[in-house]
């Protein structure tokens, strides 16, 4: 094991850099004894886990195998450092969790610094991503659990909680939409419309409202990025469409409107709380876990004051 630990330690510093001569530069061991090392495994397993090429190093199809082996292995590696102090009853560890963008300002970081006031000994890696980057994650073991969109269809990953989310209309305080909770989406005919990319979850939510109601959409500005198309809103651009869990923060604060697109073909999106079904989270995961549960259900369109 201590043989193999090293080795994997080195390659993956290696596959890091693409270059050995990097690796034993951060690693502070000689170059020869990296080389040596995977060497002697290649020799051992019969097949190369580099391409030697003139510009460095470039991971084979073994050698992708290697290297995501060595993140589960890391990642085990740190479940059981938690296991062991959750035996001697210490509340310290470290927890990694993926979310989506939308959660990356208002109730997350508040938790987040919660956390760190009720367990100080608890540190947290955050990642943020597309709802595909999450669900990977989580499935991957890369994170202990993760929050996204849509969880149905998911076998490996076990929902802890979920909300209901509303797709509308986002606008500035003073236009006509901003005095109504709910519309159709016919509503905006004519508007200038600031939407969502397709790749956005959202925007396979728009895609089948125009398909259905046949209307002419008045397309201004596309985006990927919520908090631009939020900004864009702010600016006077349009009016955009989004989730009721895009801009939470801003409805609260007082600088946009949301109103809820009312058809009746339209259906809530499903945020949920997962977990990775074959993985039994740590203590330290549990505490974050259940911090994040506690106020979960603010986030649903019916609970928030949107």
């Amino acid at each position: 094991m201590p043989a193999f630990s090293r080795f994997l330690r080195y390659f993956m510093v290696v596959g890091r850099h693409g270059s050995i001569r990097k690796a034993a530069d951060e690693l502070n061991v000689s170059a020869s004894a990296i080389a040596r090392q995977i060497l002697n495994v290649e020799t051992d397993i019969g097949t190369p886990l580099f391409e030697r090429l003139p510009t460095g190093l470039r991971l084979t199809a073994a050698g992708e195998v290697m290297m995501a082996a060595g993140n589960r292995w890391q990642k085990n590696m740190q479940d059981v450092r938690a296991q062991i102090e959750d035996l001697r009853g210490l509340k310290r560890g470290h927890v990694d969790f993926a979310i989506i963008d939308p959660l990356a300002k208002g109730y997350i970081p508040a938790v987040v610094r919660s956390i760190q006031q009720r367990h100080p000994g608890i540190t947290v890696g955050v990642k943020v991503g597309s709802n595909d980057d999450v669900r990977k994650a989580v499935a991957d073991g890369e994170a202990d659990f993760g929050i996204l969109f849509e969880p149905h269809s998911y076998r490996d990953l076990t929902v802890r909680a979920f909300v209901e989310v509303a797709l509308g209309f986002v606008t500035p305080p003073g236009h006509p939409l901003a005095a109504q909770r709910e519309a159709r989406f016919s509503a905006a005919t004519g508007e200038p419309l600031i939407v969502p990319a397709d790749s956005l979850a959202t925007g396979q939510q728009i895609a089948v409202l125009a398909g259905a109601t046949g209307m002419d959409m008045r397309c201004v500005a596309t985006c990927d990025n919520i908090q631009m198309i939020a900004s864009l809103v702010q600016e006077g651009a349009g009016t955009g469409i989004l989730s009721s869990l895009d801009v939470i923060t801003e409805v609260k604060r007082g600088e946009v409107a949301f109103t809820r697109i009312s058809d009746a073909l339209l259906r809530p999106m499903t945020l949920a709380l997962c977990t990775n079904t074959a993985r039994t989270p740590s203590y330290a995961a549990s505490l974050v876990l259940s911090e994040i549960e506690n106020g979960f259900a603010g986030l649903s369109y019916a609970e928030s004051t949107l």
